[in-house]
C-alpha cells in the first residue's frame, strides 16, 4: 500500500512544496495535486474525503443489492482541498462473477479519472463521441447526466465519461461486460449532501483497482 502521496497521473513520486516551487511537483507532468495514499476503507476514511474535498463524493446510494464500498482516496492537499477523488464499490456483477466500479469526480486537467481508465489524459473529451447520442445516464444529485463511452481503453474494463456539477465524472467498471450496470441508469449521491447517512454505508475489502490503476 502507498504511503506517500503520488503524482495522479502517472502514479510517480512527487515533490512537496518549498524553497523552489509552491506547488507538487511531478518530474514528468510537472505541478500536480498529489493523490494521498489510499487506506482501508471504512467510515471514518470516508468521512475524511468528504471534509476535505472541493469536489462531489460520488456514491450510488443505496448501493446495487450486495454492493459494497471498497475504497476511497482524492487528489489535493491540505492547502487545496481535494480537487479529484476516487470512491471503489464491488459487488456481484450483472452477468455472474464479481463487479468492480471505480467512480472519479476531477476538475479539468487533474488526470486521474484518464489513469484508472488506462487513456493518455488528462481529460476524456478525445475519447468521447458526443455528437452521438449518450450510451449510458446516471442521476448525480437528482439531475439527469448523460456519459458517454471512452474509446481506446484496455480490454478488460468499461469505460464512460461525462460532466456532472461542472467537473468531469468518469465511471469504470471490471470486468467490461459489468458496464452493463450503468445501463441501468444509476442514481449517485455527493456524499458532502448525505449527512448522517454516510455512516450507514457498507465497507467491504479494500479494492485492489485503486492500488494498481
Amino acid at each position: 500500500m502507498r504511503g506517500e502521496p503520488s503524482c495522479p497521473k502517472c502514479g510517480g513520486r512527487v515533490r512537496a512544496p518549498g524553497l523552489f516551487a509552491d506547488s507538487w511537483q511531478c518530474d514528468v507532468h510537472g505541478t500536480v495535486h498529489p493523490l494521498q495514499p489510499v487506506i482501508p476503507p471504512s467510515v471514518e476514511a470516508l468521512s475524511v474525503v468528504v471534509h476535505r474535498t472541493q469536489v462531489p463524493v460520488w456514491m450510488p446510494w443505496p448501493l446495487p443489492v450486495g454492493w459494497l464500498f471498497t475504497g476511497v482516496t482524492y487528489a489535493g492537499d491540505d492547502r487545496s482541498g481535494g480537487r479529484a477523488t476516487v470512491v471503489a464499490c464491488s459487488g456481484p456483477g450483472p452477468l455472474g462473477g464479481m463487479g468492480e466500479l471505480i467512480l472519479v469526480a476531477e476538475e479539468l486537467g487533474v488526470g486521474l479519472g484518464a489513469r484508472y481508465a488506462g487513456v493518455d489524459g488528462p481529460d476524456p473529451g478525445p475519447y468521447m463521441s458526443v455528437e452521438k447520442p449518450p450510451q449510458a445516464k446516471v442521476l448525480a444529485a437528482g439531475r439527469p447526466t448523460p456519459l458517454w463511452h471512452v474509446s481506446a481503453t484496455p480490454d478488460d474494463r468499461a469505460v464512460f465519461a461525462g460532466e456532472a456539477l461542472g467537473l468531469w465524472l468518469w465511471a469504470v467498471v471490471w470486468p467490461e461486460q459489468s458496464g452493463l450496470l450503468m445501463y441501468d441508469e444509476l442514481v449517485l449521491t455527493d456524499l458532502r449532501d448525505a449527512g448522517a447517512e454516510v455512516e450507514l454505508v457498507p465497507c467491504g475489502a479494500l479494492s485492489p483497482r485503486l492500488l494498481e490503476p
